[in-house]
């Protein structure tokens, strides 16, 4: 062979050895997932309404790029660069677009609103609201707005501010989110099909107690109170107003039980005559979907009434299929997994559309005719999520034929479908599927961890503590795993209900940071425990009553199982979770001490009485009703177990799982003359992000190696 082929031969060689041996540093982890190593999409992706036209943004939203099911050759809309110069603004992305019309789009800087139109190359600012405005809220016809200030409503009508409500009380208030966004709540205002009438959540939190965080940013320090309603304690009262835009008069809707009832998935009728409000009882195991007249706000009649021993929860607002009809569809999980049912606006059930023993998980569309509906669901193994359609006969047809977690997407028509997917194998690819569900594909990802050490991860099954039931499991392996060796493992715990830790996505649902701990000579293990999403009502609501102790049985399980394992050392196991992983956490290390050498509990629920009262009533119940469960689960009773190391931490402003949560721990540790480590974020809520995460997740893996030796 020649000497210069053998020289570049390995050169090329060598640069390849080194290729593969790039290390994933934990910041990388952290901070990059997401970034550095997104995987290639068609980020943005919306249809352009009324057209087979579509648009994503390339260059990290710094152009704008369009194409169509006839041409997927995309060209360049606008770049930002020349939006910014048309409209004389600082937009940094294309992000938050809204359509007007086929060739007009509408975005806004927070308190100013533009319009650009793609064929002319044109805009102009169309609105301005006051820079404390909250909420902003187009109607269907992009011309009015609604948004908060403070605690009131307003709606800019033809640029002029118009008051909606204005209450002085500002324990009143209209327009946001209530009963803290539990029920599927994601917004408080909601604008009729015509934009005739605008509804709107509106709580009274008089008399729901206030608790103090602490601003340290101030001198001296300044305490700032929220209304945080404790299980048990005196909650928020709702109504729905309904503002008449012609008559400029308001409405009220209240509650036909007590006056801390739920009233939550609210949906307009197409014909804008008629609102739906599903009524849940404070105690949660009684709901009623009601009909009210639009202009006068009176009670019409009831349209269908569930109850359960354990809970019912509504997340879905009624879904009107045609815009000339008033049949509607609703979710419902009476039969043991949320189906779709076809209902008459008289409240006759014309036909259960779906028969499903998996999940169905959300609306994607309905076809123009309104005989055909698109929603998404788990499909038979319960970590995919697939898209479906179903006709008004009930005749269902899979839409995708690779298992994974798609995201997808219908366009006006009903005749063209887009497609984005990752799987186990796959890091990601889009997708273009004509109606007869012919493919054309569109992006195909590369792996961007192939040049990294990167581990392996196994998803598998084990049997839960009832002994039949499957949970799934993923056991994260290093690059250079060594099945004569033994090694310590970290189990990282959600637990909780609204939560699904394992998926059939790339990386498996894991953090990449999981990948780096495992480069550290570790196992990472997660099992998704009864109580947590996606598995069925019975699945989840096993944990009623009595949080933690179904969980900490599957757990447990886990364990059972890591150890059957040769190449675990049984005793180097760690814990970590936060949140309701936080509560997991505590409780496996307090009621299983001879089980986890070390813990790191960020964010616990210690005791259920200091949580909300929307959550914390819909699983346990009041503590009046429940004090057995209430003691049971509460981890200060069972300091005195503590073996191992545990290190509590908590974001001083959390104003979701408050401090008091964690200080009470801390006080029971200290009155029991145990030892335990705390470490506080300050002004950091719930979840520490940013670049103090990295610090955050330093010190989590920090703890666990140099404490799990």
């Amino acid at each position: 062979m020649n000497k210069k082929i053998i020289a570049v031969f390995s050169l090329f060689l060598a640069f390849t050895a080194v290729g593969q041996t790039k290390k994933i540093t934990l910041d990388d982890g952290v901070l990059q997932q997401y970034r550095a190593f997104r995987p290639d999409q068609m980020l943005g992706f919306q249809w352009i309404p009324n057209s087979n036209k579509y648009i994503y943004f390339e260059n990290l939203g710094q152009k704008l790029m369009s194409a169509s099911s006839v041409d997927t050759k995309a060209t360049e809309l606008v770049t930002l660069s020349d939006l910014n110069k048309t409209l004389a603004t600082s937009f940094r992305g294309f992000f938050g677009i809204e359509w007007k019309d086929a060739n007009t789009f509408i975005l806004s800087d927070g308190s100013k609103f533009y319009e650009y139109n793609v064929a002319t190359k044109t805009g102009k600012q169309i609105a301005e609201l006051p820079e404390t405005s909250e909420n902003q809220t187009f109607d269907s016809k992009k011309q009015n707005i609604a948004f908060t200030e403070k605690n009131n409503l307003f709606i800019l009508k033809n640029n002029q501010k118009v008051a909606v409500t204005n209450e002085t009380n500002e324990g009143i208030v209209s327009g946001q989110t209530y009963a803290r966004s539990e029920f599927g709540i994601h917004n408080g205002i909601f604008w009729s099909p015509n934009a005739n009438f605008l509804a709107f959540y509106q709580k009274d939190e008089t008399e729901v107690a206030d608790y103090p965080l602490l601003d340290i940013n101030e001198t001296p320090g300044k305490l700032v109170n929220i209304k945080y309603p404790m299980a048990g304690q005196k909650s928020e009262k709702p109504k729905v107003g309904i503002y008449n835009l012609a008559t400029a008069k308001t409405v009220f809707i209240t509650p036909k039980g007590s006056s801390e009832d739920y009233l939550t998935n609210l949906s307009w009728t197409p014909d804008e005559k008629f609102v739906l409000i599903a009524e849940v009882n404070r105690g949660q195991n009684n709901m009623s979907l009601h009909l009210y007249d639009a202009n006068t706000g009176a009670f019409v009649r009831t349209l269908l009434n569930e109850k359960n021993p354990k809970w019912v929860e509504p997340e879905h607002p009624a879904f009107f299929p045609s815009n000339k009809s008033n049949n509607f569809v609703w979710f419902s999980e009476k039969d043991g997994f949320q189906n779709l049912y076809y209902y008459s606006i008289e409240g006759k059930l014309i036909k259960q559309l779906t028969n499903n023993k998996f999940v169905a998980t959300g609306i994607l569309g309905a076809n123009p005719a309104g005989t055909e509906i698109y929603f998404s669901a788990t499909g038979a193994n319960p970590t995919n999520m697939l898209a479906y359609k179903v006709d008004l006969k009930g005749k269902q047809t899979l839409l995708t034929k690779d298992e994974g977690v798609h995201n997808f997407s219908v366009n006006t028509d009903g005749n063209w479908f887009f497609d984005e997917f990752s799987n186990h194998s796959t890091p990601s690819k889009s997708l273009l599927l004509d109606k007869n569900l012919k493919v054309t594909p569109l992006v195909e990802s590369k792996n961007k961890y192939a040049d990294y050490q990167m581990g392996t991860a196994e998803i598998k099954t084990i049997k839960a503590g009832d002994g039949t039931t499957d949970l799934y499991t993923r056991l994260i392996k290093p690059s250079n795993f060594d099945p004569s060796k033994k090694y310590p493992v970290m189990v990282y715990v959600y637990g909780g209900p609204h939560a699904q830790m394992i998926t059939n996505s790339y990386l498996d649902g894991a953090n990449l940071w999981m990948y780096w701990m495992a480069e550290q000579g570790y196992l990472v293990f997660t099992v998704d425990n009864r109580g947590s999403e996606n598995r069925g009502l019975d699945f989840e609501n096993v944990i009623h009553g009595k949080l933690g102790e179904h969980e900490i049985e599957d757990q447990m399980k886990g364990v059972e199982y890591l150890k059957s394992l040769p190449y675990v050392d049984g005793n180097r196991l760690a814990v970590h979770g936060w949140s309701y992983g936080g509560f997991m956490t505590t409780s496996l290390m307090l009621k299983k001490p001879d089980t986890f050498k070390v813990g790191v509990a960020g964010g616990p629920v210690t005791d259920w009485k200091y949580y909300e009262v929307m959550y914390g009533e819909r699983y346990m119940d009041t503590p009046a009703e429940n004090q057995k469960g209430y003691d049971e689960a509460n981890t200060l009773n069972f300091v005195k177990n503590l073996k191992g190391k545990l290190l509590l931490i908590h974001g001083t402003s959390d104003d979701v799982v408050v401090m008091q949560q964690n200080f009470a721990l801390v006080k029971k540790f200290i009155e029991s003359e145990k030892q335990i480590d705390f470490f506080p974020y300050p002004m950091h809520k719930h979840n520490v992000g940013g670049k103090d995460r990295v610090h955050l997740m330093r010190k989590v893996l920090d703890y666990i190696i140099e404490n799990n030796k």
